[in-house]
């Protein structure tokens, strides 16, 4: 089944959340996801639930990137992720 990416294009306009998007594959889809360096030694993951992604976390993301690491990742159908255009394929 052929996956959808939405263009980047798509998200030049988002405000406050022009970091830099990383790809993983999981099995046939990429998942995106943020990955930011941070101040301290903590490590925090953001995850979001449905219908959100990543952009959930814009205004968190800079206070929490003062004390860590930080990891956003857009799931599946989601965000910059890839989408089934079939919703039983998920």
């Amino acid at each position: 089944m052929p996956l959808r990416t939405t263009p980047e294009w798509a998200f030049t306009d988002v405000p406050e959340y022009d970091y830099p998007v990383s790809r993983v594959a999981v099995g046939e889809p990429e998942m995106a996801f943020v990955d930011v360096d941070g101040d301290g030694d903590e490590t925090f993951l953001c995850l979001h639930g449905e219908p959100t992604w990543g952009f959930l976390y814009r205004k968190m993301l800079p206070r929490l990137q003062d004390r860590g690491r930080v990891v956003v990742p857009d799931a599946v159908g989601f965000g910059r992720s890839d989408k089934y255009p079939d919703r039983g394929a998920y």
